[in-house]
């Protein structure tokens, strides 16, 4: 009898002791962003170069609301309400189909906020963005042999800032819209806005071929809710989430014709932005933890990178000449003024921002699930020594921790190294968009009970975020 009550007693304080684990890191969370916005303000009071007026964030202060706040908060209620426990017992297809549509509702709403012109219509019509160069794009073959040429800045006929800093797929995404009759502005917002709310439908997938069926489900309304649709409505970062999304769910569905196509998503990817190579994390991961046909799927998914790699070269555009001048071009421009002393960390409370404040306790918990697999396979392990033991669970890791550990830290390992590389100084809410939508797998380790205030936390950030200020593309 004592024995009995002995176990559940352990069991709550240790369930204690995560929830303090939580609200700590919660602090720490809050700690960060209020550093940032701090330090900030004062380095922009002192003329440091931050070029960014809101800083941790690419975007102005200014308090607002518009037509899409009621709109906003009313998509917020539905799926903190029933939309949270449909997501549990709906059917695959049908679940899929409103989470789309729900993420859509969502990203929609919030760039309402900011009225239809400034938030959509005129979103991706300054001179720095893609739709200025579109005009200039007479003859696409052209375009690609001699796009590293108008790399650098400060000569006739350079990119303007978006085009020069990313590889020609980005642009040839607005150019192929603008020759099927959608060009301008609003429909270009618009694609951003429809393609970037896939991601909703992209994590679950790979997840449920993954085998982690339970987990899809649940991660459905943290993607649709996600504080970084902000961003998705509307910039490019939203259609580089989405097909960088898609990409990877191919990669991960059983046979060989997913995932080669998953591979040709892929290598378009790292023709959008020279940052999606750390993709490659991302891509083991998930090739790591498919229940079967990893080495097929690598070949195919590989032979579909390499597929599109020689079509641009053949077309004459060469990836990695092109990354050494966009090195160039960036320190030409506002990166030689933005000290890396501060956006090495302030660039974490910008993710913070973007991702939510579950972003923190989630990956905590994926942290401890992961250690406690490992530990229970090494001790579970006949293989000798407790060195021989860790040593096999290392091998067998992918399949210990399974894909809702591997996944979100894959795309923390790769956020990590992107910051560290000092080549993304600011504008992170948006530019890692790709990462922050895979670090929320994580968010299936919390425990069910507190799910819908962790949810209500992310709309609520969202929300204060675009009534907050104003943000830029």
């Amino acid at each position: 009898m004592e024995a009995t009550t002995t176990r559940p007693r352990a069991a709550d304080r240790a369930r204690t002791r995560r929830s303090r684990a939580d609200l700590i890191v919660l602090g720490v969370e809050a700690a960060l962003v209020a550093a940032a916005v701090a330090t900030g303000a004062l380095l922009n009071a002192r003329g440091a170069g931050l070029h960014a007026d809101a800083a941790p964030l690419f975007a102005t202060w200014g308090p607002h609301a518009g037509w899409g706040t009621p709109v906003a908060a009313l998509v917020a209620l539905a799926v903190l309400g029933p939309g949270l426990a449909w997501a549990r017992t709906a059917r695959w297809v049908p679940l899929l189909g409103a989470a789309w549509a729900a993420s859509v509702g969502w990203t929609l709403a919030l760039a309402l906020v900011d009225g239809w012109s400034t938030g959509l219509t005129e979103k991706l019509t300054p001179q720095a963005e893609y739709l200025h160069e579109v005009p200039r794009v007479d003859d696409i073959p052209a375009m690609l042999a001699g796009f590293t040429g108008r790399i650098l800045d400060f000569q006739p006929e350079s990119w303007s800032t978006h085009t020069a800093g990313h590889p020609p797929g980005a642009l040839l995404i607005f150019v192929w819209l603008d020759r099927v009759g959608l060009g301008g502005g609003t429909a270009a917002a618009l694609t951003c806005v429809l393609v970037g709310a896939t991601v909703a439908v992209s994590v679950p997938v790979a997840l449920r071929a993954l085998g982690a069926v339970d987990a899809a489900r649940a991660v459905v309304p943290f993607l649709v809710l996600l504080p970084g649709a902000v961003w998705v409505g509307a910039s490019a970062d939203g259609v580089f989430a989405g097909v960088v999304a898609a990409g990877l769910a191919l990669l991960a569905v059983p046979g060989r014709a997913a995932p080669a196509a998953g591979g040709l998503l892929l290598g378009f990817a790292l023709h959008l932005s020279y940052g999606f190579v750390l993709v490659g994390l991302l891509a083991l991961a998930v090739l790591a933890v498919r229940p079967a046909g990893r080495l097929p799927a690598l070949l195919a998914g590989a032979a579909g990178v390499t597929a599109v790699v020689l079509a641009f070269e053949l077309a004459g555009f060469r990836w990695w000449d092109g990354y050494h001048l966009v090195v160039e071009r960036y320190y030409q421009g506002w990166a030689a003024d933005r000290p890396y002393a501060y956006w090495v960390w302030a660039n974490l409370a910008a993710l913070l921002l973007s991702a939510g404040p579950v972003l923190g306790p989630a990956l905590l918990r994926a942290g401890r699930a992961g250690g406690a697999a490992v530990r229970a396979a090494a001790t579970g392990s006949r293989a000798g020594t407790a060195v021989r033991r860790c040593v096999v669970a290392a091998r067998t890791l992918p399949g210990v921790v399974g894909p809702t550990v591997l996944l979100p830290l894959a795309a923390a390992a790769a956020v990590v190294a992107a910051d560290l590389s000092g080549l993304s100084k600011a504008e992170v809410e948006r530019i890692w968009l790709p990462f922050t939508v895979w670090l929320l797998v994580a968010t299936v380790h919390l425990p069910p009970a507190g799910r819908r205030w962790w949810l209500a936390g992310q709309a609520a950030t969202a929300l204060a975020v675009n009534h907050l200020v104003w943000t830029v593309s």
